[in-house]
């Protein structure tokens, strides 16, 4: 027999309806307002627009230089994911087999730099990296969020290692394989659900973030959608159509990657936690 429908259920049903309802809104409002004019948005703010103005989205998209921005955004999070991926991927695995006490030293340290707030180091920062020559550079910004993600990285691969079976690795290694080839041979295809989780959770993070681009890229070529959209806002507060409809064009990339891979989050930390 089923689970019967009772009146607890109904009433977390329609209190689910409620809250989901009050989190759209604001995308309502954003989306709604996008589309008309700005005499429109102070007049008819809560109103759906009548007429669509598409070519609110057409100026946005040319004043915000959109496919410029866009490429530094995809670039940095494609570099800096693979870079995350594979030093911290062999990081964690060397962690993990390697039964010393400065393993455990060094992991420990790796999950307490996940506590310290960014706001409390990024003077020292910005410092050490114009003497390294690392500011107004791609590769500047991806050596930075290789060290404020190794943390993340490496705690959710030490944890995922643990559970793959030493004896496959003592067979390659009869069979003549290196560690090295151990590793990218055998140990590394296993980690594809946690490598998966790994770069969805990174990519959210890198593509959202503002405070680092804005302290390492100020060279306006080198600009970062969330940069994009700070000056975008600062310029063209007044035309509240405009800075609406770059806002949309600028999160529905984000919104169909999280769309399409949200399924393989959830099996990549229950496939962790099981382990």
């Amino acid at each position: 027999m089923g689970n019967k429908y009772t009146g607890k259920t109904f009433i977390l049903e329609i209190l689910t309806l409620v809250l989901g309802i009050l989190f759209l809104i604001p995308f309502y409002y954003v989306i709604a307002n996008s589309f008309k004019t700005f005499a429109d948005i102070l007049t008819k703010t809560s109103e759906f627009p009548k007429v669509f103005e598409w070519s609110n989205y057409t100026d946005a998209f040319e004043r915000m230089q959109y496919w410029k921005v866009f490429g530094n955004s995809l670039l940095i999070t494609i570099i800096s994911n693979v870079i995350i991926i594979i030093f911290c991927s062999m990081a964690a695995y060397m962690l993990v087999r390697t039964k010393r006490k400065i393993s455990n030293i060094i992991f420990f340290m790796f999950v307490a730099a996940m506590v310290i707030p960014f706001q409390s180091i990024m003077i020292p920062l910005v410092k050490a990296a114009g003497q390294f020559h690392l500011l107004n550079s791609i590769w500047g910004i991806v050596i930075m969020y290789l060290g404020f993600g190794s943390g993340i990285s490496i705690f959710l691969y030490h944890g995922f290692i643990k559970g793959i079976p030493v004896e496959l690795e003592e067979a390659a290694i009869i069979d003549g394989c290196s560690t090295f080839g151990v590793f990218w041979r055998i140990v590394f295809p296993l980690l594809k659900p946690i490598t998966v989780t790994i770069m969805i959770l990174n990519s959210l993070w890198i593509w959202n973030d503002f405070l680092l681009p804005s302290l390492v890229l100020q060279d306006t070529n080198l600009r970062t959608i969330p940069l994009a959209m700070y000056f975008f806002f600062g310029q063209y507060t007044k035309q509240w159509n405009l800075a609406l409809a770059a806002l949309v064009i600028s999160i529905i990339p984000l919104l169909i990657f999280f769309f399409a891979m949200q399924k393989h989050i959830i099996k990549g930390i229950t496939s962790g936690s099981i382990k």
